[in-house]
């Protein structure tokens, strides 16, 4: 299912019925979710985020479009932050299942339907209809107040809708873009002089080049004649520095456009960097609307890695390290439900037997369901051993005088990690394998074979799935029962058994549902894999054990 985010901005930040007739009319839209509405005062503009399927979100953008033109004038509007319409830009954004390129075609089709209500529209960014308008801040340049100049040049004509300034609309963008982050950093100081000399030095177009004085000194031209620029020290950033009076601090103002040439981590500690060098000090920091969770798994990683302590810990202790370090909760609460788009996406409501608790999923088992089975009992236990190889790694790297091997029991600590966390998706997986089988059997008569042997690989794949992670999970225990905490090694050996009975016992699913498969080949292939498997799960459960009882033996 094609999947794209939408992120309007509109020039109201303060009147909270607009805002509110704003969300109803995204609301509306069936197929929409409204993910954030994030109001600024000081910036009079406000972040509406809402994803879903391309029709039904430039469905919402058109309604929120609507909303928007009866209640916002832009005759009236004043605030920090450039703007040039009532809906000042609209970007499309790939999330899941759909190319940039279909985005920005989603994106054009949005300007044009706007166009057609009278809308004046310019595109921007991977839609942009021409190379020199890619550029947002070339596009709004001059804003609101240089409009009716700007559209009476042949040269800046609207993308769609009429070449004539509505004084109350103005002439928004529509584009197509990657993620991208809003990201303001605190300072503090109230002046917007020094915010602004510090967005200069970070941001990648920097500042305009003067000598002898870097301050007030002549600008130096260029070969064309045009100013010449000291470029700052972040790609992919865009800033500003600025006042913020509900806040009553001066803050750098970042777009974050690449975030894997700039992390938020990486710019946050910049900034505090280059505060620091102007007698400035960066308090702490804030998103505006949402962002993705790896921006903040990446940002706890690093954080911990600077402190020499193991990342390979839960994604909420990386989280909570992550807004910790960057003081994201300075100015209001920051919950990941609500900041994390996956985590504020998951709103189908569909019950996972791994959100159950212990005693939920026991209860479950025992139930009169045919499943929870079997495989997905067996992936469970192999998590807990996954769970039980990474804790060992995490304790061993914060032992007083094994500092120097911290990176080491990191590494095993991440790999442990991964495996505990595909195992906990193979617990459901396994339960749907088993449901789609049951699922093929009510097929039509015509579509039931073919339907019950597509099935019946899936729930074959799924538990050898589980083999090869659990396996993975041994191998993790093995190296902590030799290397780790010796005070430990028999959580290690625990976590070896766990692993060693997750790849047996889904073994079994292997070879149960690998009977009804009419593919002679396949089946033996399936069941070969299998078996290596098992005969290394036996062998390594066999060298943790004998190191065990080599380390009992000499207590």
């Amino acid at each position: 299912m094609p999947l794209i985010e939408c992120v309007p901005n509109f020039s109201e930040g303060r009147d909270q019925a607009t805002l509110d007739a704003i969300a109803a009319a995204i609301r509306s839209v069936e197929g929409v979710t409204l993910l954030d509405v994030d109001p600024g005062a000081a910036t009079n503009r406000t972040v509406f985020t809402f994803v879903g399927e391309p029709e039904p979100v430039k469905l919402g953008a058109l309604a929120a479009a609507a909303a928007a033109a009866e209640r916002i004038d832009m005759r009236r509007h004043t605030g920090e932050h450039p703007r040039f319409g009532a809906m000042d830009v609209c970007p499309l954004i790939p999330i899941a299942g759909i190319t940039m390129d279909e985005v920005a075609e989603h994106a054009r089709d949005l300007g044009r339907r706007l166009g057609e209500q009278g809308r004046t529209i310019y595109l921007y960014e991977a839609a942009a209809s021409r190379p020199e308008r890619r550029n947002l801040a070339v596009v709004r340049a001059g804003e609101y107040e240089g409009l009716a100049a700007k559209l009476a040049d042949p040269e800046w004509a609207p993308d769609f809708g009429p070449a004539k300034l509505d004084p109350r609309w103005g002439a928004p963008a529509v584009g197509a873009r990657d993620f991208l982050i809003a990201y303001n950093v605190n300072l503090n100081t109230t002046s917007s002089r020094r915010a602004n000399a510090i967005a200069f030095d970070v941001r990648e177009k920097g500042r305009i080049k003067r000598e002898p004085d870097p301050v007030t000194g002549e600008i130096v031209k260029d070969e064309n004649g045009e100013p010449a620029w000291t470029p700052g020290s972040l790609k992919s950033v865009k800033g500003i520095g600025w006042y913020i009076e509900e806040y009553g601090i001066c803050q750098v103002s970042m777009n974050l456009t690449n975030l894997s040439i700039t992390p938020l981590h990486v710019a946050f500690d910049e900034c505090c960097a280059r505060a620091h060098a102007r007698g400035v000090r960066a308090t702490g920091s804030e998103v505006v609307g949402l962002l993705p969770l790896e921006a903040m798994l990446a940002a706890g990683r690093f954080f911990l890695r600077k402190q020499q302590r193991s990342t390979g810990v839960s994604d909420a202790e990386l989280i909570k390290i992550a807004v910790r370090s960057m003081g994201l909760d300075e100015l209001a609460p920051f919950d990941p439900r609500e900041k994390i788009i996956e985590y504020a996406i998951q709103t189908d409501g569909a019950k996972r037997l791994v959100d159950l608790t212990l005693a939920g999923f026991v209860e479950e088992t025992a139930g009169e369901s045919p499943a929870p089975g079997g495989g997905s009992v067996a992936a469970a236990v192999g998590a807990l051993g996954a769970a039980l190889g990474t804790m060992v790694a995490n304790l061993s790297s914060h032992k007083r005088g094994w500092d120097e091997r911290w990176e080491e029991f990191s590494e095993v600590a991440e790999q442990g990690k991964a495996c505990h966390l595909a195992l906990q998706g193979l617990v459901d997986e396994d339960t749907d394998a088993f449901n789609q089988i049951m699922a093929a059997w009510r097929a039509e008569p015509g579509e039931r074979d073919a339907a019950i042997q597509a099935a019946t690989r899936h729930a074959i794949e799924v538990p050898l799935r589980v083999m090869e992670v659990a396996l993975r999970s041994l191998s993790v225990c093995q190296a902590m029962a030799e290397k780790g905490m010796p005070a430990s090694i028999s959580d290690a050996c625990v976590g070896a058994l766990c692993a060693r009975t997750a790849v047996l016992g889904a073994g079994l699913n292997v070879r149960i549902n690998a009977k009804d498969l009419t593919d002679e080949g396949a089946r033996a292939a399936y069941l070969a894999r299998a078996a290596a498997l098992r005969e290394q799960a036996i062998a390594g459960e066999a060298a943790v054990l004998e190191r065990i009882e080599a380390v009992l033996a000499q207590a």
